[in-house]
């Protein structure tokens, strides 16, 4: 393909009435199974267009992260994905400590209020690592300033409804840091806890704080890509591939 103007601005798509989609689904460590087929794509696409080009450049609407670097390219390649995966799975999800068992049985009773807390009144993980890592890797980075249009679904348990983070959204109503967003959308239900934050937001000319206690967007919004045709449905005279 040759870098031409796009539809939407993509800056490798020819012009077209067509708005390419990009739909992923993962789940924790499952999530290594699309790692390894964004990857395989990336590399074909790559063949064609020279080893700088990325999957952002080719998909107007993407229902995962294409966050920018330092020269506003994609901050990682598909084939670092799996990487990731590899490196830091085992501190997201901590197997438990083998001694905690001995333990149990020799009647520390810390160890058994903790354990009991564990299965019973709270999630499997703390999510602290996970945290940490995802707001080092991002930053200060916000939602806006995604290289292509994003859709990420999370629910709010508090008001208890589907909550569709969006680039066209950030730059309209409200702009969070792309870390909250990603860590509220990976809050699976008894694995993670919620996560809390606030932002500012322009509602009819003014400015209010919203509150968002989220989980999982998963938990309402299984299917993402149908939020992806809706948003591309705005403009009815887009046709869209997905």
């Amino acid at each position: 393909m040759d870098k031409v103007e796009g539809s939407t601005g993509n800056s490798r798509l020819p012009p077209s009435k067509l708005i390419p989609i990009l739909c992923i689904d993962g789940g924790g460590v499952r999530g290594i199974i699309p790692s390894k087929i964004l990857a395989f794509l990336e590399e074909q696409i790559q063949k064609l267009d020279g080893k700088d080009a990325r999957l952002a450049d080719y998909f107007d609407i993407i229902t995962m992260l294409t966050a920018p670097d330092a020269h506003n390219r994609p901050l990682f390649a598909a084939s670092e994905i799996t990487q990731f995966y590899l490196d830091h799975c085992s501190k997201i999800f901590p197997q438990p400590n083998p001694y905690v068992l001995v333990n149990l049985i020799n009647g520390f009773f810390e160890h058994a209020k903790k354990w009991i807390h564990d299965m019973v009144g709270g999630p499997k993980y703390d999510g602290k690592y996970l945290h940490t890592l995802v707001r080092e890797l991002l930053g200060e980075t916000r939602m806006h300033q995604t290289l292509t249009s994003v859709v990420i679904p999370a629910y709010d348990i508090k008001k208890r409804h589907t909550y569709i983070f969006s680039t066209e959204k950030a730059k309209a109503i409200e702009d969070p840091l792309l870390s909250d967003v990603c860590i509220s959308t990976s809050a699976a239900p008894t694995y993670f806890p919620p996560h809390h934050f606030h932002v500012n937001a322009r509602v009819n000319g003014e400015e209010e704080i919203r509150e968002f206690n989220l989980i999982d967007g998963g938990v309402a919004a299984n299917n993402p890509v149908s939020h992806c045709f809706i948003l591309a449905l705005i403009d009815s005279a887009l046709v869209i591939e997905v």
